[in-house]
């Protein structure tokens, strides 16, 4: 029996939930495991930015496949993966055979499987709900992530860091497993319909870049971004360093200070909806990065440990609320067939943003310190603000689709629904969202990032 749509987005939502307490885990426990071999802020920022350099590498080519294959099957094998690698990495620490090296190696593996899990996670989003149910899908994963990654996986990683090295690891591997299991009960098909002889890959991926390149306000969104990842993650790679010898907190500690950011991740997700009714996404965009600079502007000032764990928590609903809103835009405005390749455009620029700026910032700390850093990267955002309240004021309709569940009447360039999906009744075709129109001088906007 086909399972309904709630059912199955409940299934997509648990499994998800679960592979984050995995990375939670993990994203706790790895940067404590550098920290015990070297408190050298340029080794450190570089395995952080390890960790995402698969986005930077093999996101294209990720999200290109995940247009050829099963969604949902891709997802699973992905999560098998990455608890046999988590899985082996953890008896490498009870024999203590670790190095900073190894952590590396271990880092790109993992992450370059995470490329697959992760995207497909997203692009299943579309198959197991309504269009009108796209944010609040999105803002239940943005929950599912938070609960995982730092509401409980924080916490936990740091705690069972403390009780033995491997034990994190272990409890990382077996999240992953049981992330696996889950997906196994969401029934039905989710590979793209192919018409006629398969693509050659080099074709798909060309097709995702050029889909981007003719909409100026993807590009907008995704040059915004991309500069929001890299100038937040010149700080976010020294966390742990800002934690652990700034605010000379210990193992066990860090994990309660990462649990406030997760506080105020579920907060921000909870009243993304609210915000948006009550104003226009354009300014609960710019207000949300201001909120962002704002906070590790703060945080670089700041020596106490619980005002500087409420301004974390502050940025982490702020970032919450951004992502949110830009996961919901993509999936409105993206058609499904096209999605794989086209969040591979977009995570390859975003997320590979991620390293460059890791790098950056362990450069920058050991030049200046760790809390300059901070400064540094809560003033850049909060200019970036500025630079997108200014942007966004000219796309007013092309945000607009984000709100409807049919495509605008005069949408030039209709395109086929061709995803497969597991429903009782047929998936209706749905066109393309209108591109982008030239800038009209009074035309307010309201957005989605």
């Amino acid at each position: 029996m086909r399972g309904s749509p709630d059912r199955r987005l409940g299934w997509l939502l648990s499994s998800s939930a679960l592979s984050n307490l995995g990375d939670g885990i993990g994203k706790t426990a790895f940067p404590l495991l550098g920290a015990s071999l070297t408190r050298d802020p340029v080794l450190i920022g570089g395995l952080s930015a390890t960790a995402f350099l698969p986005w930077l590498l093999f996101s294209l080519v990720s999200g290109a496949m995940l247009d050829r294959v099963d969604r949902r099957r891709a997802m699973l094998l992905a999560n098998s993966a990455r608890a046999a690698l988590v899985g082996a990495l953890a008896l490498l620490v009870l024999f203590d055979a670790t190095t900073i090296w190894l952590l590396y190696v271990m880092a790109l593996l993992i992450g370059t499987v995470e490329t697959v899990a992760d995207s497909a996670a997203q692009a299943l989003i579309p198959a197991v709900v309504s269009r009108s149910g796209l944010e609040s899908a999105n803002g239940k994963l943005q929950s599912a992530e938070i609960v995982g990654q730092t509401f409980l996986g924080g916490p936990l990683g740091s705690l069972t860091f403390v009780a033995g090295a491997s034990l994190p690891f272990l409890l990382n591997s077996v999240g992953f497993a049981l992330a696996a299991l889950f997906l196994l009960a969401i029934r039905g098909q989710y590979r793209p319909r192919v018409v006629g002889p398969a693509p050659r890959l080099r074709t798909q991926l060309g097709e995702g870049l050029g889909w981007v390149r003719r909409r100026p306000l993807m590009v907008r969104l995704l040059v915004f971004a991309a500069a929001l990842a890299a100038i937040s993650e010149l700080a976010q790679a020294l966390l742990v360093l800002y934690a652990l010898d700034g605010l000379r907190l210990n193992e066990a500690a860090f994990g309660v200070f990462a649990l406030v950011g997760g506080v105020g991740g579920l907060l921000g997700a909870a009243l993304t909806a609210r915000l948006t009714r009550a104003m226009p996404r354009r300014t609960v965009l710019a207000l949300s990065v201001v909120g962002c600079g704002a906070a590790f502007t703060a945080m670089g000032l700041v020596t106490e440990p619980i005002s500087a764990s409420i301004l974390f928590g502050l940025f982490a609903a702020c970032i919450v609320v951004l992502n949110v809103i830009i996961g919901a835009l993509r999936h409105a405005l993206i058609p499904e067939h096209l999605f794989g390749r086209v969040l591979g455009v977009w995570r390859t620029a975003v997320w590979g943003a991620i390293p460059v700026g890791a790098l950056l910032g362990g450069a920058l700390a050991a030049w200046l310190d760790v809390r300059a850093v901070f400064l540094v990267s809560g003033v850049l955002q909060l200019g970036l603000a500025g630079a997108l309240w200014l942007v966004l004021g000219h796309y007013q309709r092309e945000i607009a689709a984000l709100d409807a569940d049919e495509p605008e009447p005069d949408d030039p360039e209709p395109i086929r629904h061709e995803q497969v999906m597991p429903a009782p009744t047929p998936e209706p075709t749905r066109p393309e969202p209108t591109p982008a129109r030239e800038p009209v001088a009074d035309e307010s906007a309201t957005a989605g990032a």
